[in-house]
């Protein structure tokens, strides 16, 4: 599967400064809005140590690192959900993502223009959360006046338009309290509208751990996010922002090595074996018999397949076999 995140905040927060850094694209970074009108993607690959050392064993030709798409979404303002700025196009950029890093700006620097006058990331918290629920309000109105029509209908479909609109009408009275989507996100129908407030938050705080006070820390765990704080001008931890994401998401990678490559996959956490066969090949999954599986760590003690298997470690696993992170596969397939 693809794991793609938008990097969301106001302007001049360091969000285009995060990106380059993530991909080393050479992009526009100036100290003015919208700098970025299009949103820049980019690949960036996951940092896996297990790669190179199963690469190493199996004397593979290719490594196939897990990988990261980055959408940098230009910076939202206040109105952006109404237009201003250009606030309805980037809105609509991160409905394609599956999360999104929400960068909150805690360092001062008099020299970069902050849009709103001053240093404030419960203020600009507040500020972008309330553009993603009027977004998402207006989304679930025009989807809540289809589906009272579909409702009145006495068949089948017109059952599950009266449960989609009962979904709805809660989730337009949480969202009008200002509490996001989040709860809902299991819910079909909020699934199918790509709710922006329904997608997990991870918070970049960019600045000194010193800096974030615990009224910020509190106000993330109430929406239900997760933080990392780093100095952006300083560069440092970045591929723990990369591992904070598969984490907010419950992310796993397993693994498949051999002579042609060895290569990570990422699946959801509680995955069953032969869906993630399909991760690799669609047919995979069709037709799974078994899979051959043991930990990498063990692989790399035993020094090579054959061995593991002389040794009895590697385990002969079903359909109901669930994926563990780290596992080393070979698909038995028809």
């Amino acid at each position: 599967m693809k794991l793609s995140i938008g990097i969301v905040g106001l302007p001049n927060v360091g969000k285009s400064t995060l990106f380059k850094i993530l991909t080393n694209q050479d992009i526009l970074i100036a100290n003015y809005p919208f700098a970025t009108i299009d949103p820049n993607i980019g690949i960036v690959p996951v940092p896996d140590e297990r790669i190179e050392k199963l690469a190493e064993i199996s004397k593979s030709k290719k490594k196939i690192p897990a990988v990261v798409e980055f959408y940098d979404i230009a910076g939202l303002v206040k109105g952006a959900s109404t237009g201003e700025g250009l606030g309805n196009q980037f809105l609509s950029h991160i409905r394609e993502t599956q999360a999104v890093v929400i960068v909150l700006r805690i360092f001062e620097n008099p020299e970069i223009i902050h849009i709103e006058s001053s240093v404030n990331p419960e203020r600009d918290m507040a500020i972008i959360n309330t553009e993603l629920i009027i977004k998402d309000l207006e989304t679930i109105e025009k989807r809540i006046g289809s589906l009272e029509k579909e409702s009145r209908i006495p068949t089948l479909e017109g059952k599950k338009a009266a449960k989609n609109l009962e979904i709805l009408l809660k989730l337009k009275q949480e969202l009008l309290k200002d509490h996001l989507a989040t709860e809902f996100a299991g819910e079909e129908i909020v699934n199918e509208l790509q709710l922006l407030t329904a997608k997990k938050q991870l918070y970049l705080i960019n600045g000194e751990e010193s800096q974030v006070g615990d009224s910020l820390k509190k106000k993330i765990k109430e929406v239900g996010g997760d933080y990392i704080c780093m100095d952006l001008s300083k560069a440092e931890k970045l591929d723990e922002l990369i591992k904070k994401s598969y984490e907010t998401l419950n992310l796993i990678s397993f693994l498949t090595t051999g002579e042609d490559e060895t290569r990570s996959w990422t699946i959801k956490m509680g995955t069953k074996a032969p869906e993630a066969a399909g991760v690799i090949h669609t047919d995979f999954e069709k037709k799974f018999i078994r899979a051959e599986v043991i930990n990498w760590k063990k692989l790399l003690e035993a020094g090579s397949w054959s061995k593991a298997r002389e040794k009895g470690q590697i385990k002969l696993e079903g359909k109901e076999y669930i994926m563990e992170d780290g596992d080393v596969v070979v698909i038995r397939h028809g």
